[in-house]
C-alpha cells in the first residue's frame, strides 16, 4: 500500500470501519485513524446490535430506508466476515416482541411499507399484534401481566463487539492501515480542498477525507466553517449471567430493551442522558435498568449482573445521520449523527459515504427526494 492512501478515514467505529469495506471494493488504499488505544470503543461497542430502530414507525422515511437497506445485507455480511476471518459476528434471528403499546395503526402501516421494503414475501407474517397466551407460547418467560404485544418475528440481533473484532480483522486482511492514538488536531486546506490532517501521531494525507468521528465529529469539523447537528448523548447499559436459552427474544417495554445473547447472558438497555462527554457509569441508571428488566421477565431479579458500561451515541435530529460532501472543501465528506442505530443504519451510511468518496451513482438506494442526509 502506498504512504499516501486514496482516502483517510477519521473515526474507527463502525461507520468508519464499514466506509473503509465499501472502499477497499473498489480498489481504493485506505488508511483508518482512531483517537482511542483500540478501534471500535465508543458507541460501536457499546450499543445493542438490535437491527432495528426501537419503535421504527416513529423514524421518518429517511432513517427507515437505511434500515430496509440493513436489514436486507446483514446476514450476508455476517457470513462473509465468518467466513472470511473465523470470528462470528454472531447475527441472530431472535425476533422481537414489543410489549403493551398501543400505536398498532402506525406500526401496521410501517411493517407493511418496510415489508415491501426488504421484499419480506414469507408465508409468516411480517408483524402481527397478540395477546397475552401468544406471548407466552413465543416467550414464557415474559411476565404475566402484559397484555399484548407486536410481534416481528423476522427482525434480529448482532454482537456488537463479535462484528468489531470481526470487521476488523477482516480490513486489515484486505490491506486497511488502521492507527490508534491518532488524536486530529487540525483540518489543513488549501485552494477548496483538505491537503491533510494534524495528528498527535503526525501529518496525514490522502487524497480524500472521511469525517466519520460520532460524538466527536462536530468538534474536528468546528473550524472548517461548518455548525453540525451532532451532540454526545450517554446511553448506560447492564449485563445479567443466565444459562443458554433461557430467554430467546428480544423484549421491549417502555423504551427498554432486554437481548439475549447465544452464550446465555442478557443485555439490558438503556439510557438517554444528555451530559456532555462525560462517560461515567451511574447507580441511578444500574436501578433503573435492573427494575426494567425484572418487570420485564421476572427470572432476572435472581440472576447476576456481571457488568454495567456507557456508550456515547452521535445525537441528531429525528436520528436522521448527516451523510454529504463538505460545501467548501470538495474532498472532506462527512458521515455521523446516527445516534441510536449506527449498527442497522451504517451499512447504507457507508455505501452513500463511499459513493460520493468515489463520485459514484447515488441513486443505487433509491434515497428519498430532497436529500435527507445533506449538511444544508
Amino acid at each position: 500500500m502506498p504512504d499516501k492512501a486514496n482516502t483517510l478515514i477519521i473515526g474507527g467505529g463502525i461507520i468508519g470501519l464499514l466506509t473503509a469495506r465499501e472502499l477497499v471494493k473498489t480498489g481504493q488504499s485506505v488508511t483508518v485513524l482512531e483517537r482511542n488505544k483500540g478501534v471500535g470503543l465508543e458507541s460501536s461497542w457499546a450499543g445493542g446490535g438490535i437491527l432495528s430502530p426501537l419503535f421504527p414507525w416513529r423514524y421518518p422515511e429517511a432513517v427507515n430506508i437505511l434500515s430496509a437497506y440493513g436489514h436486507k445485507k446483514y446476514p450476508k455480511l455476517a457470513a462473509d466476515l465468518f467466513r472470511a476471518t473465523g470470528v462470528d459476528p454472531e447475527y441472530v434471528r431472535s425476533g422481537h416482541l414489543v410489549l403493551n403499546t398501543e400505536e398498532y395503526d402506525q406500526a401496521k402501516k410501517w411493517s407493511r411499507e418496510f415489508s415491501r421494503k426488504v421484499s419480506y414475501n414469507q408465508k409468516a407474517q411480517f408483524f402481527s399484534r397478540i395477546n397475552n397466551k401468544e406471548i407466552a407460547r413465543i416467550e414464557p418467560e415474559v411476565a404475566e401481566n402484559f397484555l399484548n404485544a407486536f410481534w416481528f418475528p423476522a427482525m434480529g440481533q448482532i454482537r456488537n463487539p463479535c462484528l468489531m473484532k470481526s470487521l476488523i480483522k477482516d480490513l486489515i486482511q484486505k490491506g486497511v492501515k488502521i492507527i490508534t492514538r491518532a488524536n486530529v488536531e487540525k483540518i489543513n486546506t488549501a485552494a477548496g480542498k483538505v491537503v491533510s490532517v494534524e495528528t498527535s501521531v503526525g501529518k496525514k494525507s490522502a487524497e480524500n477525507y472521511l469525517i466519520a468521528a460520532g460524538a466527536w465529529s462536530a468538534l474536528l469539523l468546528k473550524d472548517t466553517g461548518v455548525s453540525l447537528d451532532v451532540e454526545p448523548v450517554r446511553g448506560q447499559m447492564i449485563l445479567f449471567r443466565a444459562e443458554p436459552e433461557r430467554l430467546r427474544t428480544i423484549i421491549m417495554n417502555n423504551g427498554k430493551y432486554l437481548i439475549p445473547r447465544r452464550d446465555g447472558h442478557i443485555l439490558a438497555g438503556s439510557t438517554l442522558e444528555y451530559v456532555g462527554f462525560n462517560k461515567e457509569i451511574t447507580d441511578s441508571a444500574y436501578s433503573e435498568l435492573w427494575q426494567a428488566a425484572v418487570n420485564m421477565v421476572p427470572f432476572l431479579e435472581n440472576a447476576p449482573v456481571v457488568n454495567q458500561w456507557a456508550g456515547l451515541r452521535p445525537g441528531s435530529t429525528n436520528g436522521i445521520p448527516t451523510i454529504d460532501r463538505h460545501p467548501e472543501f470538495g474532498n472532506l465528506v462527512i458521515c455521523t449523527g446516527h445516534f441510536r442505530n449506527g449498527v442497522i443504519i451504517g451499512l447504507g451510511s457507508a455505501r452513500i459515504a463511499a459513493e460520493l468518496i468515489n463520485d459514484s451513482n447515488l441513486n443505487k438506494l433509491k434515497i428519498t427526494s430532497g436529500s435527507p442526509y445533506s449538511l444544508l
